[in-house]
């Protein structure tokens, strides 16, 4: 499988997450899988991407060519193909047409916005590729429970939060994700359920 992986650029984050995601990198590489990802080198994209590599895993940065013009982040010297689109927008296309399952790390803005699109193109039945969060020292407690409450008040349907899983370890975020077995819905249920 082609893991799309979204997460956090950012230099300056703690080395504890940087090692978790690199060992989950590493891990699912040495399950066969490939990556796709921001193709950024710093933070926690920059950790899955030597994770990957580690494992001897498949690597596809898809980034942006402002980001190399205007220097905005460093870029992954190591991926086996890089993809420079024009716009965020096609980036995101990219990274979701490759891919075959998702799994969001800890990250900021960027990432939140991922997620949010791979979901709620699930919600419409888009696409019905898993969805993880691998939640590290429960990074996106508090955004779980936002939408858990949202729910609660009619804003989300129930059904909306079976469309993703979250853990924070690494081998049961690896089982879902590998599991052939997912649950599909149709729109009609969801937005009835």
């Amino acid at each position: 499988m082609r893991i799309c992986v979204y997460g956090a650029a950012s230099p300056t984050i703690d080395p504890e997450y940087k090692a978790k995601v690199k060992e989950m990198g590493k891990r699912l590489a040495e399950r066969g899988h490939s990556l796709v990802f921001g193709g950024g080198g710093n933070g926690l994209m920059g950790a899955a991407a030597e994770g990957f590599r580690d494992g001897g895993g498949h690597i596809i940065g898809v980034i942006p060519k402002f980001f190399e013009q205007e220097q905005i982040e460093a870029i992954c010297d190591f991926c086996d193909e890089l993809i420079q689109p024009d716009t965020m927008r096609e980036r995101k296309q990219i990274m979701e047409d490759r891919a075959d399952a998702f799994v969001i790390v800890p990250g900021g803005i960027g990432t939140f916005e991922e997620f949010f699109e791979i979901l709620t193109l699930k919600q419409l039945c888009r696409h019905n590729k898993p969805i993880a969060i691998y939640n590290l020292k429960g990074y996106y407690n508090e955004l779980v429970h936002a939408l858990e409450k949202a729910t609660e008040k009619n804003f989300i349907r129930g059904g909306c939060m079976d469309l993703f899983y979250m853990s924070e370890e690494i081998a049961p975020l690896i089982e879902y994700i590998e599991d052939p077995n997912q649950q599909t819905h149709t729109l009609k249920e969801l937005k009835e359920g």
